[in-house]
């Protein structure tokens, strides 16, 4: 069914909204996905807090222009879904790369992050990034290790003391 000129603007707007909002972008190739593939991958991007749009090629490019994943416009071609990560950069790559292990039809084809495209090899590296919540704790236990290591050298200090 064709969209009408204000459905499409419609529809150019909320994709514009999201990409404004997005952290982080995936296009991806779903050639060859049945309709409960595809609702599989929605429902496990809403549990990630990804969104999901299928969107025409040229109104995706419209969409994107202006905000810092423009430059993924161009490699826009073929029936793509977009998947936008609002609140972590890793969570939108994690989900393609997670759904694509196993449903081999899933082709990642390009991704945005910040600014500037990357190409789907890069996807793993992104999808490997830890979310906000893991790098907190890996920071807290690198900035925990001196603190008890000094606790416990001073521990055997006394220790030795003690035993003398």
């Amino acid at each position: 069914m064709a969209l009408k000129l204000e459905d499409k603007k419609q529809v150019v707007e909320e994709v514009s909204a999201l990409a404004q909002s997005a952290l982080a972008v995936v296009a991806a190739e779903y050639r060859g996905l049945t309709a409960s593939q595809m609702d599989s991958l929605r429902g496990e991007a809403r549990k990630a807090n990804v969104t999901v749009r299928v969107v025409k090629n040229t109104l995706a490019r419209r969409a994107l222009a202006g905000s810092s994943h423009e430059p993924m416009a161009e490699t826009l071609t073929g029936p793509l879904i977009l998947l936008f990560s609002t609140e972590d950069h890793g969570s939108a790559a994690k989900v393609t790369q997670e759904f694509a292990k196993k449903n081999d039809k899933l082709v990642a084809r390009s991704l945005s992050i910040g600014s500037g495209a990357l190409g789907a090899d890069r996807l793993a590296a992104i999808a490997a990034l830890p979310n906000r919540d893991q790098a907190i704790a890996m920071l807290m236990s690198v900035m925990k290790a001196p603190v008890g290591k000094l606790a416990r050298t001073l521990a055997a200090i006394r220790d030795a003391k003690e035993a003398a």
